[in-house]
């Protein structure tokens, strides 16, 4: 017998699904990796976005005169 056919007698219903992070919560590991992914691209978005407002207000508003800082 190979295998694949005593791996699949094994898990039965469970044969050719994705693996649970944990039994009780509904998320596969491929769902936690993407949410990984996309996280880490929002971070670097919102670092940037922050980056560009600061250096707005800090340097570009003073000069254009729409803010005076001592």
């Amino acid at each position: 017998m190979g295998e694949a056919k005593r791996r699949k007698q094994n898990l039965k219903e469970q044969y050719g699904q994705e693996e649970k992070i944990v039994s009780w919560l509904p998320i596969t590991k491929n769902q936690s990796q993407q949410f990984i992914e996309i996280t880490s691209k929002a971070s670097w978005l919102g670092i940037g976005l922050l980056v560009a407002v600061w250096v707005t207000i800090r340097f570009i508003g003073p000069g254009l005169g729409w803010w005076q800082i001592d």
